[in-house]
């Protein structure tokens, strides 16, 4: 493409993914593009590829939809980042990423562009969909159970995924009862390895009680990180409120005594519970 028909593209706003594309293409010029993005790679991108998926998601949970068109743009621009210098590198392109997903999602949904019936429920649906999954890695030689559950994941997101897989092959505890004996008994543990143990013991034996409540999470089809967002959500606003009243009463947190926090933390709770507003 001359300098001509890419500055038109670069400067048309009706110019769609091809203007992205020649954007990004622009930015990395190695002559001519951005500094910053030219000293990038795959490693130092992957961060913020990272954090605009999770600036996806924190705005759907926040149902900010005006914020939302916004922040899948940022994360569409990940991929075409990664695209353009896996392109450079002579390993693939945008096009190829583009084929590649609409091929397995072809493939993988047999009954909507194959010959199988939609007539099939739900659980159905997805347990063809781990076979078609599971093929899918027998053919890259992942032949472990295991293998191909991407270690960059959220730790808690992960552990819920090795569980999953390894409960496919028949590893899994049958009920909830046998997960919560095995809570108490690792929370026994850490009790004795903070007394006694040393301090990478003890993070060993946390790490153990965490993998635990995922597996309950499971057994009670709860997904962890999703409740432990709503958790993290919810702690925010109520402490939040405990400011707020600290503020009404000329104070802020560090002035005040963790029993008068409590006090209103406590009522915080009371209050939301009864849809009514804490009184000082």
């Amino acid at each position: 493409m001359d300098q001509t028909t890419s500055d038109a593209l670069v400067h048309d706003p009706n110019g769609g993914l091809p203007r992205l594309l020649e954007i990004m293409r622009r930015l990395r010029d190695r002559e001519t593009g951005c500094p910053w993005d030219i000293e990038q790679d795959f490693s130092t991108i992957a961060p913020y590829t990272i954090e605009e998926a999770y600036e996806v998601a924190d705005a759907i949970e926040r149902e900010a939809w005006d914020e939302l068109e916004g922040e899948l743009g940022d994360l569409l621009l990940q991929t075409v980042f990664h695209s353009q210098m896996a392109s450079e590198a002579g390993l693939f392109d945008f096009e190829a990423v583009a084929k590649n997903v609409s091929d397995k999602m072809i493939s993988r949904h047999p009954h909507v562009f194959g010959d199988e019936s939609r007539e099939k429920s739900a659980e159905q649906q997805t347990l063809d969909w781990e076979k078609i999954k599971a093929a899918e890695r027998a053919g890259k030689k992942e032949t472990r159970t295991l293998d191909g559950v991407a270690r960059g994941l959220p730790a808690l997101m992960r552990a819920l995924k090795l569980q999953k897989r390894a409960a496919r092959v028949g590893f899994d505890w049958p009920s909830t009862d046998e997960v919560i004996d095995k809570i108490v008994e690792e929370s026994r543990e850490l009790v004795e390895a903070r007394d006694t143990l040393t301090q990478t013991e003890i993070e060993e034996e946390f790490g153990d009680l965490l993998f635990v409540m995922v597996n309950l999470g499971r057994h009670l089809g709860v997904d962890p990180e999703t409740a432990l967002r709503a958790t993290n959500a919810k702690f925010t606003r109520r402490f939040n409120a405990v400011e707020d009243a600290l503020a009404a009463r000329g104070k802020i947190p560090s002035e005040s005594t963790l029993a008068e926090m409590d006090d209103l933390w406590n009522a915080v709770k009371k209050a939301e519970k009864s849809g009514s507003q804490i009184s000082d």
